[in-house]
């Protein structure tokens, strides 16, 4: 009982470290969702040029951070007329170049960690277009927009068909602060946290239980963390593959990736696993259905030679203007609450998230919520 109290314990500290960047983050989040339309988003993906995907991946980060979400508006978009290699641009940029990542990087692990999300993202997406163009033949790409077609259900399609931005003429402020604006915000917001928050508690339980039962000196022989040139090589390598089989993605796995970080694995592997959220066993079934085996398996092959190439580049990048942290320290528990600043903007936040919240519920955002699962829409 010991054991699975100080797993909780680990779990809730790291909940009460996060909890107000989690609702900040959703907020923005909310704020850029509300006035973009998902209309807008397909017309500015119709190729695969450098400037179209980057914007591609700034269009992703301004959305979800859900990886269920991501991934099936990323199918919806394909099946609308986006360029496939935009599509997956957009999904990375979704899951792995939200703010609300790097606030929860910084707080837990470090602004070090921060800086190298987001500049290894840029670099896996370049890397991902790179071997597309080398190893993805039209016909294949053909292939998957066939079965992409066929309109098979994945997760949280409901969710991803969405589309929640405030119509109509005005700028970017006034249709914000209207009051449709204020519901359009409020629906977001909710809905974001209803896809995220299985991944998050989840994610949370794993790194409790794994930071209190596995001891540290399992994970220093398996990171080699007696031999720095090996374990530089190893953890990109075993970063992905660790993500793959835990099951857990979004935001859920940066929890675990400080107890992967405390354990030794190096600073390259800790980014090539934050990457890997896209890859993991239940989604890998997804891309199954919603463009067939074979593109699964080139997207498997792919996207793993992509996190684990800029996992390397980071690592290397980084180690080479001395911003790799020496101390293995990351936030993993404190003594207690205390009045001090995270407390305070808990409280802000929390206060926040509760008007927000009321605003769903008065405005018909219950029945949203049991449209989530959904059907894809064609």
């Amino acid at each position: 009982m010991d054991a699975v109290g100080r797993a909780l314990s680990l779990a809730g500290s790291m909940t009460w470290e996060i909890l107000w960047a989690l609702i900040l983050g959703f907020a923005l989040s909310a704020v850029v969702q509300a006035v973009v339309r998902k209309s807008t988003i397909v017309r500015l993906m119709g190729d695969d040029r450098p400037r179209t995907l980057a914007v591609s991946s700034l269009l992703g980060a301004a959305s979800s951070s859900c990886s269920y979400a991501a991934v099936a508006l990323a199918r919806s978009l394909v099946r609308k007329g986006a360029d496939f290699t935009a599509a997956m641009a957009f999904e990375i940029g979704s899951t792995n170049l939200v703010v609300e990542l790097g606030i929860i990087m910084a707080l837990l692990m470090g602004w070090q960690f921060t800086a190298a999300e987001f500049v290894g993202g840029p670099i896996m997406i370049v890397l991902l277009a790179l071997l597309f163009r080398l190893f993805v033949r039209r016909r294949l790409i053909d292939k998957a927009r066939e079965q992409a077609e066929k309109g098979l259900a994945g997760s949280m399609e409901g969710h991803a068909a969405m589309d929640m931005s405030v119509a109509g003429p005005g700028s970017f402020w006034r249709r914000l602060v209207s009051p449709a604006g204020f519901t359009s915000v409020s629906h977001v917001f909710v809905m974001e946290w209803a896809a995220i928050l299985r991944d998050m508690v989840v994610g949370l339980l794993i790194a409790g239980a794994v930071g209190a039962w596995v001891p540290d000196g399992f994970w220093h022989a398996f990171f080699f963390t007696d031999h720095p040139v090996v374990a530089a090589i190893w953890g990109p390598l075993v970063g992905p593959l660790v993500a793959i089989l835990s099951f857990v993605c979004s935001i859920g796995n940066v929890p675990l990736a400080v107890v992967l970080w405390n354990g030794g694995i190096s600073f390259g592997g800790v980014i090539a696993f934050i990457y890997a959220d896209l890859l993991i066993l239940p989604i890998l079934n997804i891309y199954r259905k919603y463009y067939g085996t074979r593109m699964t398996l080139v997207l498997l092959g792919t996207f793993y030679a992509a996190m684990v190439g800029a996992g390397y580049l980071v690592e290397l990048l980084f180690g080479g203007i001395g911003l790799i942290p020496t101390q293995r320290d990351a936030t993993m528990m404190q003594d207690g609450i205390s009045w001090n600043y995270t407390t305070w903007l808990n409280i802000a936040f929390l206060i926040l998230a509760a008007v927000l919240l009321v605003r769903f519920f008065r405005s018909g955002g219950r029945d949203m919520l049991r449209m989530m699962g959904g059907n894809p829409t064609p």
